[in-house]
């Protein structure tokens, strides 16, 4: 086998295998936005789920911050980037062998490490960390953009991790609430939101 011949192998392989960690999300990349206050900036204290158990509303998916150099995704870049090198200069440069070598040697390394340092100073920075607080329904605050009828379901609109967001609503007594009530959501299951007065665990309300 020529040395023009195992670059190409070298490139080959790094770059399909590259693609394929792009495509199949090899390190599980995830992005959010930052924790934002709830609507109105209140945060209404309330019993959660016991002790090992997920609060509703958390998401499954848990972001490893901690990167190793050497992983999937750089020995793929590291492959693509020396195979391609050495290639170029093997196939159109009369360069010595080993020289050629030690320059594809070069870039392959610093083609591994621009996706690392990308990976760990951008993608998973400690500041992209999933905050199961910013998911939990209990305790946040909203309007009705549908009343709830006595016994029925509507709507509540409010707003999470920077984003409004609709979802439905039932009274936690069973009583019915007109639209635009400002209400606190006090449990959350199935994706309903069991909801009381603002007013009343504020104390407005005499």
């Amino acid at each position: 086998m020529t040395w023009e011949n195992f670059y190409l192998i070298c490139f080959a392989v790094g770059f399909a295998f590259s693609f394929m960690a792009f495509l199949g999300g090899g390190l599980r990349w995830h992005f959010h936005m930052p924790h934002l206050p709830h609507a109105h900036g209140m945060h209404v204290p309330a019993p959660h789920a016991p002790a090992g158990a997920p609060a509703a509303g958390t998401p499954k998916a848990v972001l490893q911050t901690q990167v190793s150099p050497f992983n999937f995704v750089t020995f793929t870049a590291f492959l693509a980037w020396f195979g391609g090198i050495g290639y170029l200069l093997t196939r159109f440069s009369r360069m010595w062998f080993a020289m050629g070598l030690f320059i594809a040697l070069l870039s392959g390394i610093g083609g591994a490490s621009v996706i690392y340092l990308f990976l760990s100073r951008v993608l998973m920075s400690s500041e992209e960390n999933l905050d199961p607080a910013d998911f939990d329904m209990v305790g946040v605050l909203g309007k009705l953009c549908v009343s709830i009828r006595e016994g029925g379901t509507g709507e509540l609109i409010y707003s999470q991790g920077g984003t409004r967001r609709v979802c439905g609503a039932r009274s936690e007594d069973g009583a019915a609430i007109a639209k635009g009530t400002e209400v606190v959501v006090t449990r959350y299951e199935k994706g309903i939101a069991y909801v009381q007065l603002w007013s009343e665990l504020s104390g407005e309300e005499s």
